[in-house]
């Protein structure tokens, strides 16, 4: 994501983001298709000692093509096989599965040589605490989950409630009714740190502007980050009741917010990817204001790296505005003309960084 600020430093790697793959799956949904890996393989392992197949990415719920939280992650797949010229294989979720389908996939990746396996999300969190032990020698990672522990295993987790905070002061400076919304696609305490630093984001910016905010599903029902009738039904309400501005945090289902943000003429902010530049959202980038971005792919590139270059990163590594972990985008020129909201921005950013805010994440 293009951010307000935004440095490349993601914890002990270089991190960015890049372009240009396919890939394909094992134990779930299939992808397109992907580089001959044994040519890959070949090709790193030359300098490095790195003898593994590539990286092997298993998606979240939602799977590619989101727009938002996979997608960011595929994006560090794409960079690793563009630099690293590794192969790589990238695994759909199925509808409705538990958590013996995860554990399969993570051990079809393995066992077929994929080094590191990650799994995209916290939903994984169960899967890869039994597959990692009984693969000491593969690198595990999963996102969003720091209780998942091993020697093997990199937990990768960030500071949304810090990108949350500055959409929260974008939000606040942009609205002209002073309501503004916010959608997460499931109550659990993950979604709970993007409303908390929102909510504080709009309060300390201006504690006369009013918040509203809205679940669309409760656990175990996970539907929340896959249907975007559900988001655009949500934020549609919350036009109604006078927002002008909407922030998500729910995935796929993310994209009904910002639908019906664009069909009211209402400010969506969107979340995880510069949803702006998503090229299956373009119809309605005028009306994205801002995205809050994790740099997911920055961290899937990161641990592969480490990876091949035998210095694999494990335990909890978190990514915070100050790294460039997660940042607040400016892709859109009309966010940039809005002047008085850019310098608000800037200023919340650097007092985060510098210790003088402290964000919240309740």
């Amino acid at each position: 994501m293009r951010r307000t600020s935004r440095s490349s430093g993601i914890t002990k790697a270089g991190v960015a983001l890049a372009a240009l793959a396919l890939s394909v799956t094992a134990c779930g949904k299939t992808s397109t298709e992907k580089e001959p890996a044994d040519k890959a393989s070949t090709s790193a392992s030359s300098d490095s000692g790195y003898k593994g197949k590539g990286l092997g990415l298993a998606y979240d719920i939602g799977g590619k093509g989101d727009q938002s939280f996979n997608d960011a992650a595929y994006s560090g797949l794409e960079k690793v096989k563009a630099e690293l010229k590794i192969g790589a294989e990238d695994v759909e979720p199925n509808d409705g599965e538990t958590d013996a389908d995860k554990e399969q996939r993570l051990t079809q990746l393995a066992r077929e040589g994929y080094n590191p396996v990650i799994g995209v999300g916290f939903v994984y969190a169960n899967a890869m605490k039994a597959v990692a032990p009984k693969f000491p020698d593969t690198t595990f990672g999963i996102i969003d989950d720091a209780t998942v522990e091993g020697p093997n295993v990199a937990a990768l987790v960030f500071a949304e409630e810090q990108g949350s905070y500055l959409a929260g002061v974008a939000a606040a400076k942009a609205s002209k009714s002073g309501v503004v919304g916010f959608v997460g696609g499931v109550e659990i305490p993950l979604i709970k740190k993007f409303e908390a630093g929102f909510k504080q984001g709009v309060t300390d910016t201006d504690p006369k502007v009013k918040v509203t905010s809205r679940y669309l599903t409760q656990p175990p029902n996970f539907d929340g980050f896959s249907k975007p009738d559900l988001g655009k039904a949500a934020a549609e309400g919350m036009i109604d009741a006078k927002a002008d501005v909407v922030y998500h945090a729910a995935g796929l289902a993310g994209q009904g917010v910002i639908e019906a943000a664009a069909a009211n003429k209402k400010w969506a902010i969107g979340v995880d990817s510069d949803q702006y530049n998503q090229a299956a959202l373009a119809k309605y980038k005028d009306y994205i204001l801002t995205s809050m971005t994790k740099d997911v792919g920055g961290a899937v590139f990161s641990l592969t790296k480490s990876v091949v270059d035998g210095k694999p990163i494990t335990g909890v590594q978190r990514f915070d505005l100050k790294s460039g972990g997660v940042g607040l985008a400016d892709s859109n020129p009309k966010y940039k003309e809005l002047t008085e909201v850019v310098a608000e921005v800037e200023k919340a950013s650097n007092a985060v960084k510098d210790g003088s805010i402290t964000v919240k994440d309740k």
